[in-house]
């Protein structure tokens, strides 16, 4: 078992705790409020979501780019067209796809983007933290999860100018394979939660909060969902603590490199 989250990992200098009453739907985040969150861009147009692990790495989803050549990564932004004085735009020098990705089950819908240089952490631009095993996951007892991006807020909408948030619950595994819901589909690398949260959303954080520790954790990725906000339809997320080891070894192993 490897521990590999970055020191001071998962904090949010400009923003507080989440409060005691629970936000029901979405809405805008404060600036800063999300300093882990990146935009991945296609001719600088936001394509897909992404979480900053440490100043090299960056956490997004498999399906995202398996088709995509040229990319660049841009945190720190609020509006993603108009990434403004707090940002830091990197470009890629390597992409790791796991290797047991499957492109029609969405199963292991994780990868890895080596930035070609490290981003400089301030105020607005942050590590989130990561479980180091389903165990740890459990202890961490989350209080408030969130999903955040620019995704639009109903199916084949427009993306959203600034950078959103939405308050969600973590579904069984049990309930959501239900015959009514997935119907046996979600595997132990999936987690489901809340609603569809939107396609510009792919690659984003499913992002708990655990007030032992006083931290988030990306507890997923965002994968699939169906048509944003179906009933029995939940978002579907890649389970991070289920790929906790092979995170840390393809990070620590080019940091030694």
């Amino acid at each position: 078992m490897f521990v590999c989250s970055c020191s001071g990992c998962g904090r949010r200098p400009l923003v507080g705790p989440p409060g005691m009453s629970r936000i029901v739907g979405g809405r805008e985040a404060l600036e800063g409020a999300w300093p882990w969150q990146v935009s991945i861009q296609i001719n600088s147009k936001h394509h897909c979501g992404g979480t900053i692990l440490d100043p090299h790495w960056v956490l997004t989803a498999s399906h995202c780019f398996h088709k995509y050549l040229y990319v660049r990564v841009v945190a720190g932004l609020h509006m993603w067209s108009d990434p403004g004085a707090h940002s830091q735009i990197r470009s890629i020098s390597e992409m790791k796809v796991h290797e047991d990705y499957d492109d029609f089950t969405s199963d292991s819908d994780i990868m890895l983007l080596r930035l070609s240089s490290p981003f400089k952490f301030t105020d607005h631009v942050q590590p989130a933290c990561t479980p180091y095993s389903v165990t740890h996951e459990v202890i961490l007892n989350f209080t408030h999860c969130f999903i955040t991006g620019w995704g639009s807020s109903s199916y084949k909408g427009r993306l959203m100018s600034n950078l959103q948030e939405a308050e969600v619950e973590l579904i069984d595994q049990r309930r959501c394979n239900q015959l009514s819901w997935y119907g046996g589909f979600i595997t132990e690398n999936m987690l489901c939660a809340g609603l569809e949260s939107g396609a510009g959303d792919s690659g984003g954080a499913l992002q708990c909060y655990s007030e032992s520790d006083d931290r988030f954790y990306v507890v997923g990725v965002t994968s699939f969902g169906e048509e944003c906000g179906l009933p029995r339809r939940p978002g579907v997320y890649s389970r991070i603590s289920r790929f906790a080891d092979w995170l840390c070894f393809r990070t620590m192993v080019t940091h030694r490199n």
